[in-house]
């Protein structure tokens, strides 16, 4: 049997942990070339877990130009619920002297906005808000908005734990703002769910049948 609870011990990585969240994020970091670029798609625990999350969290944000910071909404991944965001860095040269972070920007796409696999599925069109603020060319002419603000490095190491689980947006059409999603989304996620778990299920069952079938031709 495979642990699941494996630490991995390595040379190139801050911290040794067990977290596979933080080591996908270690191992991207120490991959990275110098002026190399990654967008790493992370569930939302990687901003605010303690710990080794913390120092990993520290140490990006010093030894990396950590800009952009993308709150995805639920609905978007087969697991329903899922809560995951974005984190775009690039590497630079070695400066000890100052952080290599200036700004993170945070775009808070999540708030307000709610995807499903089938009835409502993202598309281009949505994240085109977000392409443009995310100004590509020339970070220095973002704009702040209500969805995409600015805080500086010596804001982000300040707060407990060097958290960046940032929120500001509250959806006062929505009774629980911690799950965020309305029960009619959620009812409707869960019979897409069913449905594809049987669809698998029922091309598991076909696979099977045609095997026996062809062990029994066999004989």
């Amino acid at each position: 049997m495979v642990r699941e609870d494996v630490a991995y011990n390595r040379q190139d990585f801050w911290v040794t942990t067990a977290n596979k969240q933080l080591n996908f994020v270690q191992q991207i970091a120490s991959m990275l070339a110098i002026d190399g670029r990654a967008a790493v798609v992370v569930p939302d625990n990687v901003l605010f877990e303690g710990g080794a999350g913390e120092t990993i969290r520290r140490r990006l944000l010093k030894e990396y130009d950590v800009h952009t910071l993308l709150r995805l909404p639920t609905g978007i991944f087969y697991a329903g619920g899922v809560k995951a965001i974005v984190l775009f860095f690039n590497r630079k040269q070695a400066r000890p002297s100052q952080p290599w972070t200036d700004q993170l920007w945070v775009c808070d796409f999540r708030t307000g906005e709610h995807f499903t696999l089938k009835q409502r599925p993202l598309r281009d069109e949505h994240l085109a808000p977000f392409v443009e603020a995310f100004n590509a060319d020339d970070r220095s002419a973002r704009v702040e908005s209500e969805r995409f603000k600015p805080y500086s490095y010596d804001a982000l190491v300040a707060r407990d734990k060097a958290n960046l689980d940032i929120t500001w947006l509250k959806d006062p059409s929505l009774t629980d703002a911690d799950d965020g999603v309305p029960p009619e989304i959620i009812a409707q996620e869960i019979v897409e769910d069913l449905s594809a778990a049987l669809a698998e299920f029922s091309a598991v069952a076909d696979a099977l049948a045609a095997y026996a079938a062809e062990v029994a031709g066999r004989d």
